[in-house]
């Protein structure tokens, strides 16, 4: 099968959704598919081999020039080509380019509002570039705030175009009020244009069908699924420190405060026993101040000393921290749709302490490896913790159940055959003249 898939950069930061979108592709084309992954505003930043595409479309300096200058609107492409070079974006992502929903409402809008809106000339680059693309099977675009590419090049291709659902709720959310209702509102207006959605939870189908009004039928669920070279487990003694881990950005949505607060009160019932809390995973600089909050909490406890941020860390420091940990705990203050980081830490044979909410429930129901705690209380965390440093036999079986059951239910491959499927379903209409 010939695929055209779109992957959305995130400013030079390490990405769940691009991780997600490059190993589907390199197990794609190990199974001999032809895939060509494509990047829009940024190049990707994975910590596997990246296969994506050296150009960018919808370059993200020609974005942002287009949406606050017209004059930008209307230069020539061999201007636009200076900008759009990948080594340019790439110098400049993360400090011109912003991910943040309070600062994107007004491009968020004109990107939903595809050729007839203040990127335009965008759109028509993108109709040029097809024309000197090979002829997909499949296009398939990263997430809903993209839906506006799915008209021009089904019209473009004649192709099917299928939209994945991966965690888009939570910046739409994060938008005004004004320009919430606005992007709704387009979305929902182009939902037909696109022959099949993708979600990667069975939660995430459930709410976006309600949210963006997404008929159920018109859904495919696809679950998450990584690549387990390197993840190893190992063996930990009840006479080591017992540490616990944090693996996500550094964000308040992500809960880190939540863990501090049940950290404490977990060290208070462990009397002179040792322990740790650890924490990695991107942190943008806007989140400093709450970073500074989370160690407060910490200090205020007496509990300082125990507490370390490694930063971001690659891959083989992503192996090295997981495998370090006795539990890992990210808990999330909304309803999170993926949980990656799950993925990866029960790889490595760690159980994870999660708020019963959103695919951490499936996560854990389908590979037996965690616990399931009341959301946003501290003290029902800190007994799921507690739990798991009392009874280390527990910890351990919990382990060994992450262990295997992530690799039954949520490798790379299993993810790409469910993916395959999907692109069938979709093709099925339009089955007559297209070689699926």
């Amino acid at each position: 099968m010939k695929i055209l898939s779109i992957t959305a950069g995130a400013a030079g930061m390490y990405c769940g959704s691009c991780f997600r979108d490059n190993a589907l592709a390199v197990e794609l084309i190990a199974q001999g598919h032809d895939v060509s992954l494509v990047p829009v505003y940024t190049p990707t930043r994975t910590d596997e081999t990246n296969v994506s595409r050296h150009d960018v479309l919808f370059g993200g300096i020609s974005v942002y020039l287009q949406q606050h200058s017209a004059l930008f609107r209307k230069t020539p492409r061999f201007l636009d080509r200076l900008w759009d070079s990948p080594r340019v974006i790439a110098a400049f992502a993360g400090r011109a380019i912003s991910s943040d929903a309070r600062l994107l409402g007004d491009l968020t809008i004109s990107m939903l509002e595809g050729r007839s809106g203040a990127l335009g000339k965008e759109f028509e680059k993108l109709l040029d570039w097809t024309v000197h693309e090979p002829l997909p099977d499949v296009v398939n675009l990263p997430n809903s705030l993209l839906i506006a590419l799915a008209a021009p090049l089904k019209q473009a291709l004649g192709r099917p175009v299928l939209c994945t659902l991966q965690g888009e709720e939570l910046f739409l959310e994060g938008l005004l009020p004004a320009y919430r209702d606005r992007a709704l509102a387009l979305i929902r207006a182009q939902v037909s244009e696109v022959d099949q959605f993708i979600a990667v939870s069975r939660h995430c189908a459930d709410y976006m069908s309600a949210f963006l009004h997404i008929p159920k039928d018109r859904i495919s669920v696809v679950p998450l699924g990584i690549n387990m070279q390197g993840y190893e487990r190992h063996t930990r003694s009840a006479s080591d420190p017992f540490h616990v881990g944090y693996f996500a950005r550094v964000a308040p949505e992500k809960g880190l405060h939540v863990l501090a607060e049940a950290y404490v009160r977990l060290r208070r019932r462990m009397g002179s026993a040792s322990a740790t809390l650890d924490a990695a995973g991107y942190m943008a600089a806007n989140h400093r101040p709450f970073l500074e909050q989370v160690q407060r909490i910490l200090a205020d406890a007496g509990r300082a000393g125990e507490f370390s941020y490694r930063g971001e860390v690659d891959r083989q420091g992503k192996l090295e921290f997981l495998g370090g940990l006795d539990v890992l705990s990210v808990p999330a203050t909304y309803d999170e749709p993926k949980g990656m980081f799950l993925l990866e830490a029960m790889a490595c044979g760690v159980p994870v302490v999660q708020p019963r909410r959103g695919a951490f429930v499936e996560v854990v129901d389908q590979t037996g490896g965690g616990l399931l705690v009341t959301p946003d209380d501290p003290d029902a965390l800190a007994d799921g913790l507690y739990r798991l440093w009392a009874n280390r036999e527990e910890t351990a079986r919990l382990g060994a159940q992450a262990f295997s059951g992530v690799r039954q239910r949520y490798s790379v491959e299993q993810s790409a055959a469910r993916l395959l499927d999907a692109y069938e379903i979709a093709c099925r209409p339009a089955a007559e003249g297209v070689s699926c």
